[in-house]
């Protein structure tokens, strides 16, 4: 049995939306599990047919809101302690820096653009848990973030298998290459961003400097 067949078989199954919700919820506070690809792949394959797209939509926006809400936990049983503790240089700090200007800023939008940031979703849900943003604004944010998420993946990967119907590894090499563009994208928005804040701080003009 080659790769394909296993794939199909593995899409066929009725326990893919079990496997879906399961790596969705893991993601939400153990990031290094890949639910967008799994999302994608499963997107790739509804459109022969197997699974069925709502479904996949529906379990992976769901399994992304439980995740959400464990790491938001964790973030408000003793997260505070745990983001101090974090080197004050490191890629993890600048990520929880970054949620705190964009939980500031944004308020519980933050959460659908922290989709779409490489580690951010995770970053910003433990620090709402831990500056104990309210509960049910984070509920009803991160109900948008996760089905516009669930949405996104699932349609990429379903545009992808249509364009592709005969050849599905082909369809998930542009679902993914779609999905690592919107990525990119991102990425380089916020990095003008920051060149463009760093301007401006570095030209602030000295009489805004309060006097004592």
């Amino acid at each position: 049995m080659d790769l394909l067949d296993l794939l199909h078989d593995t899409m066929s199954s009725p326990w893919v939306y079990l496997a879906i919700f399961a790596i969705a919820v893991l993601d939400g506070f153990f990031p290094v599990v890949p639910s967008e690809t799994a999302v994608i792949t499963a997107g790739v394959f509804a459109a022969s047919g197997a699974p069925y797209l709502p479904a996949v939509i529906l379990v992976a926006a769901s399994g992304a809101l439980v995740g959400d809400h464990i790491s938001y936990a964790i973030g408000r049983g003793g997260g505070a302690r745990l983001l101090d503790r974090l080197p004050p240089e490191g890629r993890r700090r600048r990520a929880i820096e970054w949620a705190r200007r964009g939980i500031a800023t944004r308020g519980g939008l933050i959460l659908t653009v922290a989709r779409y940031v490489p580690g951010g979703r995770t970053a910003v849900t433990l620090t709402m848990g831990a500056v104990h943003y309210p509960r049910r604004r984070f509920l009803a944010f991160d109900a948008l973030a996760a089905g516009s998420w669930g949405l996104y993946s699932g349609l990429v990967g379903y545009l992808g298998g249509l364009a592709f119907e005969q050849d599905p590894l082909r369809g998930l090499l542009l679902g993914l290459g779609l999905a690592l563009t919107v990525t990119t994208v991102v990425e380089v928005v916020r990095w003008f961003g920051r060149r463009r804040r760093s301007g401006q701080s570095t030209t602030e003009p000295v009489s805004r400097v309060p006097v004592r």
